[in-house]
């Protein structure tokens, strides 16, 4: 690995760059530095506390190879509630790796083990404790973390394969960066279109776009309809206690939204009609009195408001998690987490998981179980490349457009302003939980025109480009997840459509996005295996 420096500018050589520093981008820094490559690894925030994971309690899908029922009956439950688009080889292929490679994290993370020292489980981990072993694994492979340095574009050579990536230091006042590497793994997580989930602030779908510009494409964009219950004017999705959760309307009638698969629809029903509000008095007096220690943070908003939520009702909301918890993202071309593009690997939420969850959301354990997997194979995979394509900043040119440069004549254009558009759109329950054409076809209109806007006029660099990047990645990921809905004329999964309240077993395809300046959406048949072909 070298360091090249001009004063303003600051660049490196790797083997392999990692674009995120989550639970993904950790496993992929891992993968690749066991395979003997120099890596380095950026992340917008700080590798150990930023994302979803740090801020969490994530379970794992996993289930033991003996006896050999115990695995395919996991799949079998799994593609129950696929509907049609998810495939067992790549359940399988995660099982495995799963259980595979999370127990070799013990050196540094404190499973907890019975009174003979043996480990009783692996599966459930401490977000906070695991991003903090992850990093220091990392750390001593030798992987060079420069936190607070957000990619903000990707470097390319002449034939088109992805040599690096170009982006800002937040520390030292926007100072610019370049990295070239012989491979790149984005790990950038997904969107939930700057909601109030917590841990999802950094999460723009940054991955998204830069992929695309790379001339990747889009998978599954139309599952973006998830949503969180919390308390309202909190961030806190920590939803285990909801379980045990009655909940009631601003007269005190009880409202009927049991706890299953239905109970976000009637929860928002209920939302459009007035305020909501949450008695969790049957949860277990045993969890009662140990939540403050499983899950402190959870019991933080009711503690600043003077509340005690076991024996009074406060008021609720939903937090759209977009992607996070949904499907959509990068789509992957190859078993090693290929994009298509040359150089170019993709990882847990960047990625699409509709071959693994299909139609609905993963939850925590398998979008967990992938994060870990995903980030592996994408990991080894780019360490293999490098080896032989020798990295070099000759021939690199960047491949960052809207928020950067401008096609027509630049002006100031607002990024939050962009982002309000986006939030009105892809948040209310009326727009993007329960979906018509019509709905859709003004939704895209109005982002259409932002995104025109933005385009045509919005250049930046330092600190103001990156509050116009991530502008621009929200704009264009809640476009294709628009455009996907308005494709998928039914109701499957997570993607509700009022008009098409039906399953269509025509449309048990994936629902293929790109483009920028004009979205284009076309159906690619799934597979019972796995016939994707192999990309350098």
């Amino acid at each position: 690995m070298s360091r090249i420096g001009n004063g303003e500018e600051e660049g490196l050589v790797a083997d392999v760059l990692v674009i995120g520093g989550g639970m993904a981008g950790a496993w992929a820094a891992t993968a690749a530095a066991r395979e003997g490559a120099h890596v380095v690894l950026v992340e917008k925030g700080y590798c150990g506390t930023s994302g979803a994971t740090a801020a969490a309690g994530p379970g794992h899908w996993w289930a033991p190879p003996d006896p050999p029922e115990a695995r395919a009956n996991a799949i079998a439950q799994r593609q129950r509630i696929a509907f049609g688009l998810g495939e067992p080889h790549w359940m399988r292929r995660v099982l495995d790796e799963t259980w595979r490679l999370l127990p070799t994290l013990a050196p540094y993370y404190d499973f907890p083990k019975d009174d003979q020292g043996k480990v009783r489980n692996y599966r459930a981990l401490r977000g906070p404790e695991y991003m903090r072993a992850l990093r220091e694994q990392i750390v001593d492979l030798g992987v060079v973390v420069l936190d607070h340095s957000p990619a903000l574009e990707l470097l390319a050579h002449a034939d088109g394969a992805i040599g690096g990536a170009a982006g800002i230091r937040t520390q030292r006042g926007g100072s610019p960066w370049r990295i070239a590497a012989g491979a790149v793994v984005l790990a950038a997580g997904g969107t939930s279109f700057r909601s109030h989930l917590l841990g999802s602030r950094n999460n723009t779908g940054d991955g998204y776009l830069m992929a695309a510009e790379a001339g990747a494409e889009l998978s599954g964009m139309e599952f973006t309809a998830a949503y969180t219950v919390a308390p309202q004017h909190s961030t806190m999705t920590r939803t285990m206690s909801y379980a045990f959760a009655d909940y009631f309307d601003a007269d005190g009638r009880q409202i009927d939204a049991p706890f299953g698969p239905d109970q976000t629809e009637r929860l928002a029903q209920a939302l459009l009609a007035g305020p909501i509000y949450c008695s969790l008095a049957r949860l277990p007096e045993d969890v009662q009195r140990h939540l403050p220690t499983i899950s402190p943070n959870v019991m933080l908003p009711f503690a600043r408001w003077g509340i005690d939520p076991f024996r009074e009702r406060f008021e609720v909301t939903l937090h759209t998690d977009g992607t996070i918890r949904g499907i959509g993202g990068v789509r992957v071309r190859s078993e090693d987490c290929g994009t298509g593009v040359p150089g170019l690997y993709v990882a847990g939420d960047t990625a699409s998981r509709e071959l693994v969850a299909g139609a609905s959301s993963g939850g925590g354990n398998v979008n967990s179980a992938w994060a870990l997997s995903s980030g592996s194979w994408a990991g080894r995979a780019a360490a293999r490349r490098a080896r032989r394509v020798p990295a070099g900043f000759g021939g690199l040119s960047a491949l960052g457009r809207t928020g950067l440069r401008a096609s027509g004549r630049p002006r100031p254009v607002s990024a939050a302003e962009a982002v309000d558009a986006v939030r009105a759109e892809m948040h209310p329950y009326d727009k993007n939980l329960f979906r018509t054409g019509k709905g859709l076809a003004a939704s895209r209109r109005t982002l259409d025109a932002v995104w025109s806007d933005l385009a045509t006029h919005a250049a930046s660099n330092g600190m103001a480009a990156l509050a116009l990047r991530e502008a621009t990645a929200l704009v264009a990921s809640a476009r294709w997840s628009v455009a996907s809905a308005e494709a998928r004329t039914e109701t499957r999964g997570m993607h509700r459509r009022l008009d098409h309240p039906t399953l269509d077993p025509d449309l048990a395809v994936r629902l293929i996005a790109g483009g920028f300046d004009t979205v284009t959406v076309r159906p690619q048949a799934t597979a019972a295996t796995s016939p994707f072909e192999s990309v350098a």
